[in-house]
């Protein structure tokens, strides 16, 4: 292929990469990958503190927590875990939340 027909199919890098992930379908994982080490500032340092595992699976976000009396008030508060992933994640990534 000559140097001029490259010059106009040029992309970014972003690009290619967004391009590769949607291909195999692991963009959405990516997402939830960046919600979870996003955990602590999105919900500050107590709640991160007492979270001992967090996946989301099916659109749920699956909490497990050490802290009785944390999980009855975050339970209280569900609506707002939701919007905040979804918020940070720029899309609907989860629609509701389980706690174990």
């Amino acid at each position: 292929m000559k140097e001029r027909e490259r010059a106009g199919k040029e992309n970014s890098l972003e690009e290619v990469i967004n391009r590769l992930l949607r291909a195999y379908q692991l963009d959405g994982r990516m997402k939830e990958m960046d919600i979870i080490s996003a955990w602590e500032e999105m919900m500050g340092k107590a709640v991160a503190h007492r979270t001992e595992n967090i996946y989301i699976k099916n659109k749920i976000l699956h909490l497990k927590l050490n802290s009785s009396v944390m999980r009855d008030e975050l339970m209280h508060g569900k609506q707002v875990i939701i919007e905040r992933v979804n918020q940070k994640a720029g899309e609907k990534i989860v629609l509701d939340v389980w706690f174990e």
